[in-house]
């Protein structure tokens, strides 16, 4: 026998892998298209991007400013709390990148396919600000390291001839930054191409200046004309060189007002500062779209960039504290300069790190603010931005960058814009955090990073440090910024398209909800806590919107669920027809606005299909108890569904749906049943399914003349006293049942009280209409004993008093004489014992065959008498169905008999306790 070769070893082509994958069910993500063949490693790709964005003007112009106001000892504690963040966060970038096919788009990307359009859409929009407000950060950094080197301090060097001054930085910072623009304007391909060599400055740069602390011997330094309006008289300060007892000068803090924007400094207004030159680490992600690898290059790159910055600032912290005075570090920043063995050098170092970490944030916002508008997340308004060159640049968005980036510009200092920068990235990365957070909780299984290396320890230590750090630095622009955010995530969410990217929120959900159902034990329910679970079935939508609307304030805080049974038999079909039903239902309970589950079946009977849908619908202790049932009669059925959304189009017996422009699904369902089409359903079938539910430990309720009911009317009572619900509790097909402190009649009034406690009912007034035989039991005494019942229960209703001698004589005339003593509709030994089922209804079915046309037609009329003012629905008792088959029929007309032209009614038979008297 040949030897069979591993599915595995073979090699695919992309069209036989996509037909494989089509075979074996699975989806295969495929990125965009690209340009040209994407050719950066780990190096070019992510390592330089990442530490030029890091080796900042920072670097250069702010780690004297960090170790002169925090001393050594806390500069070394920013760095740790700062480099422990963003590790924390590099961790879950690592993660994300490597879980699937990751495009260009850096955060934003990363963070809206994680967690939804809104949220994402929120953190794409602060990320593209902190990148506009980082781009200004850098031209402000340049500008002052201009003006250090060219500005008039005195008119004594020949060199410094700039003119100084806030609009004259302002005039020199604008020049910059339209350079940067024009750059921008004609291709990113241009930076990309002078990355290398300015990162070789740069490190040359940062070679000669860890030589310099060696070689250079001690010195004076000239301070600048800023600094001595500072309450500073000394115009020089020492570089001492290597020593000793520098360094233990410099160990300690030492906070004076900053010489550059007069602010007095603090731990938190350092960090804001020296965090700048950690924000860099999104660089290599944003390069994504031109990896080779970015699942092997952005965690590998990423991490070792951030390491070598770490190692690079404390390096440069220890030397300049043990080799420059206090002063020197206070009060120039641009010392490294002075100290060089080629000043020129750190200054050409500045101005390429600068200008190429300025260019680097604006094109970053621009394509930020391009995949949002791509994404369309906040409809028309972000719609320009999608235009693009021919060669693809989004100049709309890089002239929008950069009209945001000029407005910046006019903060004016460096500093100044710090503490915004930092809160706002420090934000994007708390969502970094947060969205690997919860794709880790969600314990989905598509959820399978390459990277392993993080934890929800991490994610949390993550979430939790840019928080603190964000409100340390700033409480009133921490509290702003989140505001905003959440502003922005409203927007969206109302503006912005359904998308098709994956809510991490409904995969929490199903966690969650999985979890507290398995602890939701069905042997610990009380009837302290029993609230109504309904199945509602419906034949046609189309004829039960009114119904719908109703008994979704009737389940109040209950499950509800809309059960619908198409006839026919999965033999022979080749897919199941109900599956493309699901969206035009979902649709349907979305644009009702109710709180509904759909559940569809199919079936060779309704019978069966209602059989099928007690029995799974639900989940451990979430189960129908309730079933309801429209009233079957000879009504013609009206369409109420058409009035309310665009016409339809009719798809014959099928229920479907389609998609309106991608925002919402028109509801498509089938065409109402014309009066001589044949019902799908018979008498002695629909009175089966009662009898099913009763066996099955269901409540049952049965719905009539729904479709004139209105909610509309309802809401209009409440600035008229309120409507009225009207409750008959006695079994009026058997008048002579123990009363109506039964198991039955309590469940009425329950479901009256929890249809009450619905905002739309809240002032709705219960009228209950005792029936009395005036001859028998005094009226008063009834009644004193049925307000008393409602006393222990809780139970707020008008009782009225209906002397029925006359009607009920009717019955006993056909009995042959009344029924016992004992028999009277408020008997003493029946009072509120609700744990037994005691109207007799097992026997019932011997008690229905001798009522009388006259008799069930006496009790409408009377029940039509009591019904001034005209309720807006009405209660009644349901008798148990009878146990003879043959009874069936005339069961279902005495029920017609009796309820006809009564306006929306219920009729109402419970048999689970759910009233009680003990707290």
């Amino acid at each position: 026998m040949a030897e069979r070769t591993p599915l595995l070893h073979y090699r695919l082509t992309s069209s036989a892998a996509g037909d494989v994958a089509e075979a074996v069910g699975v989806q295969l993500v495929k990125p965009a298209p690209r340009s040209g063949s994407p050719k950066l490693g780990v190096m070019f790709g992510v390592v330089i991007p990442t530490l030029l964005s890091m080796f900042s003007v920072v670097v250069f112009l702010r780690i004297g400013f960090v170790v002169g106001q925090a001393g050594l000892y806390q500069s070394i504690t920013m760095f740790l709390v700062a480099y422990f963040i963003i590790t924390m966060t590099v961790l879950s970038i690592c993660a994300i990148s490597t879980n699937g096919a990751l495009e260009a788009g850096g955060a934003y990307y990363m963070i809206s396919r994680a967690l939804g359009p809104e949220f994402g859409g929120s953190i794409g929009i602060m990320f593209f600000l902190a990148n506009v407000c980082g781009c200004a950060l850098y031209i402000l950094g340049l500008v002052e390291a201009i003006m250090s080197t060219f500005g008039v301090p005195g008119g004594k060097a020949l060199h410094q001839k700039l003119p100084s001054g806030y609009w004259w930085c302002l005039l020199y910072g604008t020049i910059l930054l339209f350079l940067c623009f024009v750059v921008c304007l004609v291709g990113a391909h241009i930076y990309a191409k002078a990355t290398f060599i300015i990162f070789i400055i740069v490190l040359t740069v940062l070679v000669s200046i860890l030589i310099s602390f060696f070689i250079v011997k001690p010195t004076a330094v000239i301070l600048p004309e800023t600094s001595l309006s500072n309450n500073n008289s000394r115009r020089t300060a020492n570089y001492t060189g290597l020593w000793l007892h520098t360094l233990k000068n410099n160990l300690f803090s030492n906070y004076t007002v900053d010489y550059t924007t007069g602010a007095m400094m603090s731990f938190a207004r350092v960090f804001a500062v020296m965090f700048n030159g950690c924000t860099g680490i999104m660089a290599g992600s944003n390069m994504s779209g031109d990896l080779k690898n970015p699942s092997y290059s952005i965690p590998r790159g990423t991490l070792a960039a951030v390491f070598t910055t770490f190692i690079a600032y404390n390096l440069l912290s220890l030397l300049a504290a043990g080799s420059c005075d206090r002063s020197l570090l206070q009060n120039d920043y641009s010392f490294l300069g002075d100290i060089n063995v080629w000043p020129p050098m750190v200054t050409v170092g500045i101005y390429s790190s600068a200008m190429s970490a300025a260019m680097s944030n604006l094109i970053g916002a621009s394509r930020i603010l391009y995949a949002l508008a791509k994404d369309n997340l906040l409809g028309g308004v972000l719609a320009p931005a999608r235009r693009t060159s021919q060669s693809g640049n989004p100049w709309v968005s890089v002239l929008i960058s950069w009209l945001l980036v000029q407005v910046v510009l006019f903060a004016g200092k460096l500093n100044t814009i710090a503490g915004i920068v930092t809160i706002f990235f420090l934000l994007v990365y708390a969502a970094v955090n947060l969205a690997c957070l919860a794709l880790e909780w969600a314990s989905a299984p598509n959820f399978r990073p390459s990277f392993r290396c993080f934890t929800w320890h991490t994610c949390t230590l993550g979430i939790f440090g840019c928080l603190v750090m964000m409100f340390l630095i700033s409480s009133i622009n921490a509290f702003a910024s989140i505001a905003f955010m959440l502003l922005l995530w409203l927007l969206i969410h109302y503006l912005g398209p359904i998308s098709n990217w994956g809510y991490i929120s409904q995969a929490l959900i199903f966690h969650q909800v999985r979890k507290y159902l398995l602890l939701l034990d069905v042997r610990k329910d009380h009837v302290k806590f029993w609230r109504p679970q309904v199945l509602l079935m419906i034949a046609n939508p189309r004829t039960c919107i009114s119904l719908m609307t109703f008994i979704n304030d009737l389940k109040k805080s209950g499950l509800y669920v809309l059960g619908h049974v198409k006839l026919g038999m999965l033999d022979g079909l080749p897919a199941d027809p109900l599956q493309s039903c699901y969206d035009s239902w979902l649709s349907l309970v979305d644009h009702l606005k109710i709180k509904a589950f759909v559940n569809l079946t199919l079936a060779d009977s309704v019978r069966h299909g209602v059989q099928n849908l007690l029995f799974i619908s639900g989940f451990g202790g979430m189960r129908p108890n309730t079933l309801v049932l429209g009233f079957y009669d000879d009504c013609t059925p009206e369409d109420c569904l058409t009035s309310q959304i665009s016409p339809s189009v009719n798809c014959g017996s099928e229920v479907c749906s389609t998609a309106d422009s991608g925002q919402q699904s028109s509801l498509f369902f089938p065409s109402v049943r014309r009066p001589e089409d044949p019902k799908y359903l018979q008498e002695e079938e629909y009175v089966s399914i009662i009898a099913d539910a009763v066996k099955m430990g269901k409540n049952v309720a049965l719905a009539r003349y729904f479709n004139q009911f209105s909610r509309e009317e309802v809401l209009g009572y409440q600035s008229s006293g309120g409507p009225f619900v009207d409750l008959w509790p006695l079994n009026l097909l058997h008048p002579d049942s123990h009363g109506y402190v039964n198991v039955c009649s309590l469940f009425l009034l329950q479901l009256a009280c929890v249809l009450r406690e619905t905002r739309a009912w809240n002032q709705a007034k219960l009228r209950l209409f005792l029936c009395v035989e005036a001859g028998c039991t005094l009226p008063e005494d009834e009644e004193r004993k049925l307000q008393k019942m409602l006393m222990e229960l809780r139970i707020s209703a008008q009782v009225h008093t209906v002397v029925w001698d006359q009607v009920v004589a009717m019955h006993w005339q056909r009995q042959g004489g009344r029924g016992g003593e004992g028999d009277g509709p408020l008997n003493d030994e029946a009072r509120l014992k609700p744990e037994g089922d005691q109207d007799g209804d097992q026997r019932f079915p011997s008690n229905t065959s001798h009522l009388t046309n006259e008799y069930i037609c006496a009790v409408n009329n009377l029940i039509h008498g009591h019904g001034s003012p005209r309720p807006a629905v009405r209660f009644l008792y349901l008798p148990h169905p009878p146990a003879d088959a043959s009874r069936y029929h005339a069961y279902l007309y005495q029920l017609d008999l009796l309820s006809r032209d009564l306006g929306p009614t219920l009729l109402i038979h419970g048999i689970t306790p759910v009233v009680t008297t003990d707290l």
